[in-house]
């Protein structure tokens, strides 16, 4: 086709200027889809983090403020759920399973002559433990007083194996625990944080720190039954006249935390098309002088028969040539900034070929075409709307 010969023409008589505007599209498209593989990556980072706790909803204590993620540390007595309220949760959410916690930090010792650390320590009666869906890297599920289980990241960092045993207390006063199972690392969570922690079982805790109370209520939500509904009946039981526990729907939270790691994707993403509105400038000034360079050209064209629409898309197809072969090399060029960026940030390039990842680039690439097309448009209609009498007079 003449009109698409006389198009790649041009861009080869003027190579370094249609290569400075195929780089400015290079630069926004790697710019817009790195950041949305970023931006995917982190979100499906989270969710693997957190898709084993959706099914919980986590009942506190009522104390202004007092619990958070995971329970807290050594509160009050007049700070817990009472064994009559934990009760009350247990009839008001059947059949779902409602798991008392109690939860300290405390001085410990790993070995014989190991350093002395601080770590979190949960108290949970056995029977519970399958439906906290403990993952086991080694060992099993304790079920002796005298047993705990401990968390991946706690026993890399102490040197913990199966069957080591650990000193609580200050000098071993609060006795010793053998370990008989490792759990695997399940990052964030809302309900038990197990990662750094010791998990003993309740009669333990409740011998060695004189309490009956609990810290925290973990409801593991059936099948069947929704996890707002939950909420709603047990604030309904427990909180009639004073509030006297706060309520926590994983679900809703985790629903929240996606829609605010959404909203950062779209404003990261967003700074990444400002590259590409920069570059959709350069191209449409390099369209115009294109034009400009070409008006006896054109005159000569239109004054022998060419049409309008001829003349128009001859610079319709000089854009498009630009802005596909920029976008194209952009979107190549955007798998290894976001690799680069995914290892960098994230420590992992699990989630780097995903169909989140292919929509980045091909959503990059594409609005890299769009742009160079539409700053084409303008230029193209000038050029074919050019009266040929004065086209042929221009010097």
């Amino acid at each position: 086709m003449i009109f698409w010969e006389i198009a790649k023409r041009n861009i080869r008589l003027h190579f370094l200027r249609s290569t400075l505007a195929m780089l400015g599209i290079v630069i926004g498209v790697v710019a817009i889809a790195s950041m949305g593989i970023l931006g995917n990556s982190l979100v499906a980072t989270v969710s693997d983090s957190l898709s084993s706790v959706g099914d919980s909803v986590i009942v506190f204590p009522y104390a202004g403020g007092g619990g958070g993620f995971g329970g807290g540390g050594g509160s009050s007595e007049n700070m817990k759920i009472t064994d009559q309220q934990f009760q009350q949760i247990k009839r008001a959410v059947a059949p779902s399973v409602a798991i008392p916690v109690l939860s300290t930090s405390e001085r410990m010792k790993v070995g014989v002559g190991g350093d002395d650390i601080v770590a979190s320590v949960y108290g949970v009666d056995p029977k519970y433990l399958p439906d906290l869906n403990f993952e086991l890297s080694a060992g099993s599920l304790n079920n002796a007083n005298s047993g705990c289980l401990v968390g991946s990241a706690f026993a890399k960092d102490n040197n913990i194996k199966v069957g080591s045993r650990i000193s609580m207390g200050t000098d071993g006063s609060k006795g010793t625990l053998r370990v008989t199972g490792i759990i695997k690392e399940r990052g964030m969570s809302f309900d038990i944080s197990t990662d750094n922690a010791v998990i003993a079982t309740q009669a333990w805790f409740e011998n060695t720190y004189k309490t009956e109370n609990y810290d925290e209520v973990v409801v593991k939500v059936k099948s069947g039954q929704d996890t707002a509904d939950v909420k709603v009946v047990i604030e309904k039981q427990l909180n009639k006249r004073d509030k006297v526990v706060s309520v926590m729907d994983s679900k809703a939270t985790l629903a929240s935390i996606y829609e605010t790691f959404g909203a950062v994707t779209t404003f990261v993403t967003a700074i990444g098309g400002i590259s590409m509105v920069v570059a959709g400038v350069s191209i449409f000034n390099i369209m115009m002088m294109s034009v400009n360079e070409r008006v006896k050209e054109i005159g000569i064209m239109r004054s022998i028969g060419t049409q309008k629409k001829e003349v128009m898309s001859m610079f319709v197809y000089e854009a498009a040539i630009i802005g596909v072969i920029g976008s194209a090399v952009g979107g190549i060029l955007s798998l290894v900034a976001g690799y680069a960026i995914s290892a960098l940030m994230l420590q992992s390039t699990k989630y780097l070929f995903t169909f989140a990842t292919a929509f980045s680039v091909f959503e990059g690439v594409g609005f890299g075409i769009v742009v160079c097309l539409a700053c084409g448009l303008y230029p193209a209609w000038q050029a074919a709307n050019l009266n040929p009498i004065d086209a042929l007079r221009h010097e």
